[in-house]
Order: C-alpha cells, then structure tokens, then sequence
C-alpha cells in the first residue's frame, strides 16, 4: 500500500485546515497514493519557529504525534515544515530551516517548504479555476507566475467575490476547489511540495515491493 503519515507544522489557522485537505488531494489525485494520514497540524507563529527553542519544540511535539501507538521510528512518516516566505528568499530560508530541523532530529525525515509568497499565492497560481470565489474584470489576463509578481493574500482579498475574504473558512474552501495541475504549473513553490510528497511516494513503492 502507498501510504504515508505526516504531521505538518503550519503557521495561521488557515493553513491549519487547509493543509490537511491539499495534502489529500496531491497525494491521491496527483501521484495516485492510496492513503495518506495527516495528524493534528502544530501551528505555530512565522516569527517564533525560526527560533531554535521553537523549532526543538515543535519537532519534538511532531515526533512524539509521530510514535503514538508505534515502538520505535515510524515506517512511511514524515514531518512537513509548510511556512510563508513573506519578505524572505525561499532558497535561504527554506534549505537553513531545515538544516537546523535535521541537526535537532537527524533521526526523522523532515521536508521543508516555503511557499512564495505566501499560501494565497498558490490560489493566484490556480486563479483560472477559482471564479467561484475569485472575480475578474472582462479582458483580465490572469498572469502565469504569480510569484515573480508577488501575488498573494492581498491580490486575493482585492478580487474576492463576496464578502471579506476570511483564511479561517475560505482557505480550506478555496483548497478544495483548487486546480492542482495548474497550480503546479504556474508555482515553483508548490511544484515544491508536490516533489517532496512525490519522493515519499516513489521510495514507499519502492520499499515495498518484493526482494
């Protein structure tokens, strides 16, 4: 069976939610898995987990989330570091975050994703299917990289259809209804999470086939 544990340690209530139902989503619909189990996500704020003290503390929660119920290292589990990029460059932040995250836990795979610019920006990477919550002028060119043109939470909230857009119940809605495919396609952020779910899945396969 392609199967995979994760606990993902996430920062906003938004992504709290949200993450569990695109992780689903990338694993079924993308790579074909067959079952992906997502633990409670740790939530924790932007500012605070590059610290050292947090991030030991959030890696230790996500471990001990991990072992629930197992003797030893888990088989097929993960821990996903999933935070905005904001005003910092994915490639320095990204790979020194979890440089740090595997000295502190050597004994855990960990993957580390920084979405640019942040997780609104994958919504403006899937705009072409989100006009049920997204509205557009007539001859509006929706653009092809979003992250280049720093598109994220507030392009979102400028073009939302009704209402103000909320990350708390709108995140996990919009999750949903996001076009996957073209997302990755117009995101090198998210073609990131894609490939570390898809290394996962191609090593599960791997390992359980017979000797």
């Amino acid at each position: 069976m392609k199967s995979l544990r994760v606990v993902p340690i996430v920062e906003g209530h938004g992504d709290n939610s949200a993450i569990r139902i695109l992780l689903s989503r990338i694993w079924s619909e993308l790579l074909g898995g067959e079952y992906i189990e997502i633990l409670t996500p740790i939530r924790t704020k932007r500012n605070r987990i590059v610290r050292e003290d947090e991030l030991t503390r959030a890696l230790g929660l996500a471990v001990s989330k991990l072992r629930e119920g197992a003797r030893d290292k888990p088989e097929n589990s993960m821990i996903l570091l999933l935070l905005d990029a904001d005003s910092d460059l994915p490639c320095v932040l990204g790979p020194d975050l979890l440089r740090r995250a595997h000295q502190i836990r050597s004994d855990m795979d960990i993957a580390c994703v920084i979405a640019n610019v942040d997780y609104e920006t994958w919504f403006a990477a899937a705009a072409g299917s989100l006009g049920k919550f997204l509205a557009f002028p007539a001859g509006f060119a929706i653009t092809d990289n979003p992250e280049r043109e720093r598109l994220g939470k507030g392009w979102v909230k400028s073009r939302f259809r009704i209402g103000q857009y909320s990350p708390r119940v709108d995140q996990p809605r919009m999750t949903q209804a996001m076009d996957l495919t073209l997302c990755r396609q117009r995101s090198l952020s998210f073609d990131k999470l894609c490939r570390e779910l898809e290394a996962r899945f191609e090593r599960n396969a791997h390992d359980s086939q017979p000797s």
